[in-house]
């Protein structure tokens, strides 16, 4: 089921979040027909135009552009010099594979092939990376003067401008002049020649490559050539469709990744192929590569396909996916207040210490699902991993006997009728009477720890379902001794892209539903669930019948062995048992009407079957409900009779490289700072001070005992902006900047070297390309003093450091000035102190919860870089959405209160709490809890343990 909640998000079958194709984000898909047809006074028709916009908001009308092959096949298409370019490059691989040795056509096509595939996936992904990060393609036309008219005297390369003139306005002869269109258009339009090149040298080589690898397997009959034939041509004319309707979808502007340069001013839609699968140009539209593979006989080419998919799915993760999140799924506004404030009883503390009441439910963040979230202090994963552990050590040790092979494959049928039957039944009745939940209560327990403990029933069943089943066919697989014969090696691979498809519907269903969702959690509350059609669920509603499954088979295929087969097919008819009487009753009770009838790929298959299909298909749905009624009323009079009878991610990388060892950093004088007066560099620094900073300092440990003048090391805040004022000599680089670093980093005080790790500003802007200039204030401001004739003139500037800039740490730290963006220092500011005010409640009696909210509420303002959207004004506004989508905000604020209140927490409790009140309230509750262990380390075992906070509340 598919629920999301504000709390946790529910079942693992139907639900989805209803979702208009105006919000999709998954497959890049635009309408590029642009707005309706305008009309003239006359009455006559105009163009279909599509408008784009810039990042500074420049309004222009785009252009109509056509795909590579029409531009470079096409005879009517105008033809420019870089398609004979491209098609002369194409001409020299074909010519290679014709005239090269038979030795050596498959090395080299091959190494060809992944050179253009890592081009792709490595070249390309690093160009849109940077630019939609930093906008670098553009900061390097900009730079470079690509598009300045020759005519204004500015450009330094009149040739390079006319050669780009003519090679675009070539290819666009309509609409197009490359002086007035935005810069940002015009550097899409020369990576778009370059993504040309890259992908048909990229095919070209692939289908080159196969046919030099293509052979006729030995003793192959006519009927297995035919098939072999016949699936491989209609998988590459699957794939041409899907591309083809994928164009049609997205145009040129989405093909060629527009949107890392501009957008157009239309919604996305969700039309045609990109209702059929996920990211369907990469997923589905790579199955001609499994048709080639197919007709090559080849396994050379089905490896190779293999490695290119792999590549290809990695490119959509760390290059697409993260610019679509950041462009069409910005975080949302963040709520000013809440829109329902709890409940709170307050106890009284002392004489004027107040806590708040605990919320009616809290948020469980301590999740059970996966490797990053198994605690070996939870009974639960600690039982899990004990017991796996003892059956994989049976299944090791026990020889493969037939005795041995039956028990452990009654065994697997065992834990999978319990898994499906036995936590069926369970689900069942807690849907109908709360079950599981009455018999917790009748000890006094909570519905919270009936879900606590359904949770952990459900995932040790479901680890020693899959894992026993694994045991099973460990016990049944025989080692294969020729990997070359028959269809060996190719049962292998199908079997294990089987089981990677199952993995990865789990792992979209998880993320879809959370572990609200994946334990069933509307089961046990009410009304806390919603739908959702998100992720795998916009296009299937059940994704667990099938690909759910298919590891099933896979490993089935793997072993080849009969039992193995109707184990998988029993666990498949459980599987489909379980969505149809357990889920889908409990959906319809709950959602009724709401809920959807037909997923995306369902809808897509029917528009495109053909009248007379549509009539056949019709009359068997009906017999299928017919016979489905017959079914259910069976299974509920069965049901009635048997429940009777039971009760239960470039700069400082070069700093890595430049490790100055002690004998090179002896001398500060360089070439590159010869004539440069460090004298004349100096930095300040100003923040943010502590408050009550010196109380740290008493008697001997005092800061006047530590030298014999008036010296005063500043204290800042933690998490504070921190504002830098330097001043340099007026003929200074401009690629100098300033970076933060601890002071016991360095040894050396004229080399600096460590990396900053992102942790600076340079002196300038526009001096650097992999950054936004951020922090910049002010720069080469003359300095107006006094100063004798002889004197450097001198200039100053402003920066500041908040956010990633900062060390999310206490410590001392320094700013030191380098010269002409290397590591040579010119400056080093006198060092300053960052430190967390300790809230103690040794002294000062019972600290409360205002106090605590108090304490707490500047510090998590500066956590979260006192950005509006995302940092509370007040104890009660909520935090905005990014602290969910980003962990590093949390990070901060549990760092943050460890230190500040002697609690330890984990980081997913601040998207769990939400604002400041509840932490607050979730601080005075642990200190509670630790009071006494607290007390006993203060006063020493033979000192009676007082709990003041403990005392005072009660």
């Amino acid at each position: 089921m598919n629920t999301s909640t504000a709390a946790p998000a529910g079942l693992n079958s139907v639900r989805h979040r209803a979702r208009t194709p105006s919000t999709t984000t998954d497959a890049r898909s635009h309408s590029a027909e642009g707005p309706e047809p305008e009309t003239r006074e006359d009455g006559e028709a105009r163009t279909k135009r599509t408008y784009g916009r810039t990042p500074d908001g420049t309004v222009f009308v785009v252009p109509e552009t056509h795909d590579m092959v029409s531009q470079l096949l096409d005879p009517r298409e105008p033809k420019n010099l870089s398609d004979v370019l491209v098609l002369s490059i194409l001409a020299l691989h074909i010519w290679a594979a014709y005239a090269l040795p038979s030795s050596l056509k498959r090395p080299i096509f091959a190494l060809v092939f992944l050179f253009w595939r890592a081009s792709y996936n490595v070249g390309i992904g690093y160009l849109l990376t940077v630019q939609s990060k930093y906008k670098l393609m553009v900061t390097w036309a900009r730079r470079l003067k690509l598009f300045e008219k020759p005519s204004n005297g500015k450009n330094p390369r009149p040739w390079l401008y006319q050669l780009l003139q003519r090679e675009l306005e070539a290819k666009i002869p309509k609409d197009y002049k490359m002086a007035h269109a935005p810069i940002e258009y015009n550097a899409w339009l020369v990576f778009r020649r370059i993504v040309d090149l890259i992908l048909m040298c990229d095919f070209v080589s692939y289908c080159l490559f196969a046919i030099v690898c293509a052979h006729k397997p030995a003793g192959e009959g006519f009927l297995m050539a035919f098939a072999r034939w016949g699936i491989g041509i209609a998988l590459v004319g699957f794939n041409l469709w899907v591309k083809l309707d994928a164009h049609r979808v997205v145009k040129d502007y989405a093909w060629y990744w527009g949107d890392f340069f501009y957008l157009i001013e239309q919604e996305l839609t969700f039309d045609g192929v990109f209702e059929m699968a996920p990211h369907p140009m990469y997923s589905i539209g790579y199955a001609g590569y499994y048709g080639i593979s197919m007709m090559a006989a080849s396994y050379d080419v089905l490896f190779i396909s293999i490695l290119a998919h792999a590549a290809q799915f990695a490119f959509l993760a760390i290059v697409e996916n993260p610019h679509i999140e950041k462009t069409y799924n910005p975080p949302p506004p963040r709520q000013r207040a809440e829109s329902e404030v709890s409940s709170r009883s307050e106890t009284t503390v002392g004489s004027s210490k107040k806590t708040p009441a605990a919320p009616s439910t809290p948020v469980p963040v301590h999740n059970l699902l996966g490797l990053k979230n198994f605690d070996p202090f939870r009974i639960t994963d600690y039982a899990t991993l004990l017991l796996v552990g003892y059956l994989a050590a049976l299944a090791l040790a026990t020889p493969d006997t037939p005795i041995y092979q039956t028990l452990f494959v009654l065994n697997a049928l065992f834990w999978r009728l319990w898994y499906s039957v036995g936590l069926g039944v369970v689900l069942t009745k807690q849907s109908n009477e709360k079950m599981f939940t009455r018999h917790f209560l009748k000890y006094g327990e909570t519905p919270t720890e009936a879900w606590r403990q359904w949770k952990s029933m459900y995932h040790f069943s479901m680890t020693l379902c899959h894992a026993s089943f694994l045991a099973a066919c460990w016990k049944m697989y025989t080692y294969p001794e020729d990997w070359g014969y028959g269809w060996v090696l190719l049962k292998h691979v199908v079997g294990l892209s089987l089981v990677a498809l199952q993995v990865w519907t789990a792992t979209s269903i998880y993320d879809s539903l959370g572990e609200f969702g994946w334990f069933y959690g509307d089961f046990f509350f009410d009304g806390a669930g919603k739908l959702t059609y998100g992720s795998i669920y916009r296009f299937l509603n059940n994704p667990e019948r099938v690909i759910g499954t298919a590891g099933l088979w896979g490993m089935a295929l793997i072993t080849w062995n009969s039992a193995i087969f109707m184990t998988a097919l029993i666990s498949h008819i459980l599987t489909l048992g379980f969505i149809s009487y357990v889920e889908k009753p409990h959906m319809q009770k709950i959602y009724g009407e709401n809920l959807r009838k037909e997923a995306g790929l369902t809808k897509f298959i029917k528009r495109s079957l053909p009248q007379p299909v549509k009539g056949l298909q019709d009359s068997v749905d009906k017999v299928w409900e017919d016979s489905k009624h017959f079914i259910d009323d069976f299974v509920d009079v069965a049901r009635t009779r048997l429940a009777a009878g039971s009760s239960t991610i470039v700069r400082d990388t070069s700093a890595l490289f430049n490790m100055y060892p002690a004998r090179l950093t002896l001398s500060r004088i360089s070439p590159d700072v010869a004539g440069y007066d460090p004298k004349h560099y100096t930095i300040s620094v100003e923040g943010t001070p502590l408050v009550a900073a010196d109380e740290k300092a008493t008697g001997k440990e005092s800061a006047s005992a530590r030298v014999s003048k008036d010296v005063k090391t500043k204290v800042f805040e933690y998490g504070a902006p921190i504002r830098v004022k330097w001043t340099a000599p007026a003929n200074h680089s401009k690629k100098d900047w300033v970076g933060l670093y601890m002071v016991t980093d360095n040894r050396s005080r004229e080399v600096t070297e460590v990396p900053t790790l992102g942790r600076w500003v340079p002196t300038c802007p526009g001096e650097y390309d992999t950054t936004t200039d951020q922090g910049i204030l002010s720069w080469d401001q003359p300095v107006s003093t006094s100063k004798p004739a002889t004197e450097t003139d001198l200039v100053q500037g402003d920066m500041v450091f908040e956010g990633d800039k900062l060390w999310w740490t206490q410590g001392v730290f320094e700013f030191r000035y380098h010269h002409g963006g290397g590591h040579n220092v010119m400056s080093i500011s006198e060092p300053f102190e960052v430190r967390l005010a300790k809230v103690d409640d040794e002294d000062a009696g019972v600290v409360g919860a205002a106090e605590v909210e108090a304490a707490l509420l500047p510090i998590v303002r500066n956590c979260l870089d006192r950005d509006p959207d995302i940092a509370p004004a007040t104890v009660e506004e909520r935090f905005g959405a990014h602290v969910e989508r980003d962990s590093k905000y949390a990070k901060r604020v549990v760092y943050a209160i460890q230190h500040m209140f002697g609690v330890e927490f984990a980081p997913a409790v601040v998207p769990a709490d939400g604002n400041v009140r509840k932490l607050a309230w979730r601080i005075c509750s642990a200190k509670e809890v630790l009071a006494p262990y607290s007390m006993s380390q203060r006063q020493g075992p033979s000192t009676p343990v007082k709990d003041k906070f403990s005392d005072a509340v009660l």
